[in-house]
């Protein structure tokens, strides 16, 4: 017995003209997500069929197709040939377990090769009969059946499986552009960066550390969220900024004004500022942040205020009107929020004054900045970042 990969399309389906391309790229990513693997990969019908010589792999294989973005839904089939004596012999061997184990079932066939001798309604009943004759203590319930057995008679093979599962859904990563994402440790920005790589955008990470205030574990941790957004995303270019030089002299600055509760919207404005200086060198069309309304004291209407004008760049803020609570159910799904929750601190936390301003004013957040020449240790930073090409684990 033969067993496949049925991959649907989603949003694809509705491209138009452009359609033939997102699959083009849909289908590269596939193989790329495959590519420790000898795999077939062809498209008909809005489907794509991936299958593989070497079943031993089929379950490893259906754990990555699930985290291709642009599948919308995915299903496991047996592939038999177009002939109703093989149909039933394999829809018995194939589901026997599920069969076994559930009291209830029904049929569903799609016909959509029309030379075959049988239509719809006559594969349901004669496959139907013959699976109350295997298994004499299931019962046939056409509403609310516990397994759905469907036939899928299509123009080259019959496809036999108990339904799709939701898969990852969104567009091709590389299908919309491309953007930096500002990755810290915490729980919110790797969902910010996955959420936009959903739309199709290839999304790259830039990190800021500031030894030896931040720890060695601390970095790793970073490049580790990188690595599980990785099967997500193809990949994700990684950069890591210096960023010690410019929150000890911005740390003194703010000092000597006696102003430090505007520390972390400033340290803000000059992440975003190198951040954009590298998106804009190396062809990256906008940035990505984690911030959310209110969660944190530089996250508030006024702090956000004083760090929008910086860039000309677009800015996506995905999570902006999430709750922590939607924020972390999105982190458990994508396996990111238990490496978050690693306790190594960041340069966005050990610098973090005691009485943070909730209300600051964007003039007053220019002119502190502005009292301390910022420009050759931004240039320093930029020059001196430090770019690796973090891999799933698979490659």
């Amino acid at each position: 017995m033969k067993e496949i990969f049925l991959a649907k399309e989603g949003e694809i389906a509705l491209k138009g003209l452009n359609k033939k391309t997102f699959e083009n790229v849909l289908m590269k990513n596939i193989r790329y997500s495959l590519s420790d693997f000898d795999v077939k990969v062809h498209r008909a019908q809005s489907v794509i069929y991936v299958r593989l010589p070497d079943e031993r792999h089929n379950d490893a294989a259906y754990d990555r197709l699930t985290k291709v973005f642009g599948i919308s839904a995915l299903c496991r089939a047996a592939l038999c040939e177009k002939d109703f004596e093989v149909i039933k012999k394999t829809a018995v061997e194939y589901l026997s377990d599920k069969l076994l184990a559930a009291k209830t079932f029904k049929v569903i066939a799609k016909r959509s090769d029309k030379k075959f001798p049988m239509d719809s309604p006559e594969i349901c009943n004669e496959l139907g009969g013959f699976i109350l004759e295997a298994f004499p203590h299931i019962k046939v319930d056409v509403k609310n059946p516990e397994i759905a057995v469907n036939i899928e008679v299509r123009e080259e093979h019959t496809y036999i499986h108990t339904g799709n599962v939701p898969a990852a859904g969104g567009l091709p990563v590389g299908t919309s552009g491309y953007a930096l994402g500002l990755l810290s440790g915490g729980i919110d920005s790797p969902v910010a960066l996955h959420m936009i790589a959903k739309r199709g955008v290839k999304v790259a990470a830039v990190h800021f550390e500031a030894p030896p205030y931040t720890s060695e574990r601390a970095k790793n941790k970073v490049i580790e969220l990188a690595r599980r957004l990785a099967p997500y995303t193809g990949g994700v270019r990684f950069y890591l900024v210096a960023f010690t030089d410019i929150q000890e002299r911005l740390r003194d600055t703010l000092n000597e004004h006696d102003e430090d509760g505007y520390f972390t919207i400033i340290m803000r404005r000059l992440m975003l500022e190198i951040s954009q200086r590298l998106a804009k060198k190396d062809g990256f069309d906008a940035l990505i942040t984690g911030e959310c309304i209110g969660q944190v004291a530089s996250q508030t209407m006024g702090a956000l205020r004083c760090t929008d004008n910086v860039c000309d760049i677009p800015v996506f803020r995905p999570l902006i009107g999430m709750d922590k609570s939607e924020i972390v159910e999105r982190a458990v799904a994508i396996d990111t929020f238990e490496t978050s929750s690693l306790p190594y601190e960041d340069c966005c936390t050990v610098f973090t004054p005691k009485h943070p301003k909730t209300h600051p004013k964007p003039e007053i957040a220019k002119a502190l900045q502005e009292n301390f020449d910022f420009e050759p240790l931004i240039n320093t930073a930029v020059t001196n970042t430090q770019i690796m090409q973090i891999k799933a684990d698979f490659c």
